[in-house]
């Protein structure tokens, strides 16, 4: 059976919660949700745009901990408190990726923590 790594960093937001940043089990990296907080001061980003922008940081700050980068993401699933942030969603997602995109879901949730607009979650497989 593949040993779990957990990944964690400071450049990202602490656990607000009982679970890890990521984790590693071979070549695949599990990231946990992220929503808009500063790492730095664990304060929400300003709007939903901010939130969008921050939350890519935050991913990506994760994935470099665990030796990767978003452009290894196959699987991307995100979260919005308001379906009419769609919109925004692919514009700010448009300047983080390139193709070939990862496979996405978009769900609209009531609510999600700390008040957040938006949360997101992925999956990064890796050639190593």
């Amino acid at each position: 059976m593949p040993t779990k790594k957990v990944i964690q960093t400071s450049h990202a937001p602490a656990a607000i919660g009982i679970y890890s940043q990521a984790i590693v089990v071979g070549n695949t990296i599990y990231l946990s949700g992220q929503i808009g907080l500063d790492p730095s001061t664990m304060d929400m980003a300003d709007g939903i745009e901010a939130q969008i922008q921050r939350v890519f940081e935050n991913l990506r700050a994760v994935a470099n901990a665990a030796g990767s980068s978003l452009e290894d993401l196959v699987k991307l699933n995100i979260y919005l408190t308001d379906m009419h942030d769609f919109t925004k969603v692919n514009e700010i997602m448009a300047t983080h990726f390139h193709p070939p995109y990862p496979a996405r879901a978009v769900v609209g949730v009531a609510a999600l923590p700390r008040g957040a607009l938006v949360e997101m979650d992925g999956i990064l497989h890796t050639q190593d």
